[in-house]
């Protein structure tokens, strides 16, 4: 499955998916065979910023 190209609803998902199923953005990231650096520079273009004490990006 590829990820929502839109920052918003990739915010969602990728928050949705940190709650439900996943320790750590690396384990996510693993999983999907996504690029760390480049999610978390599309979700900073939106103001987002991951923070791995509450595992999500706020």
């Amino acid at each position: 499955m590829s990820l929502p190209q839109d920052p918003i609803m990739l915010l969602s998902y990728v928050n949705t998916q940190l709650r439900d199923n996943y320790s750590s953005l690396e384990d996510f990231c693993a999983s999907f065979d996504a690029d760390r650096k480049e999610l978390e520079e599309k979700l900073r273009a939106v103001n987002y910023e991951y923070d791995p004490q509450k595992n999500a990006f706020v």
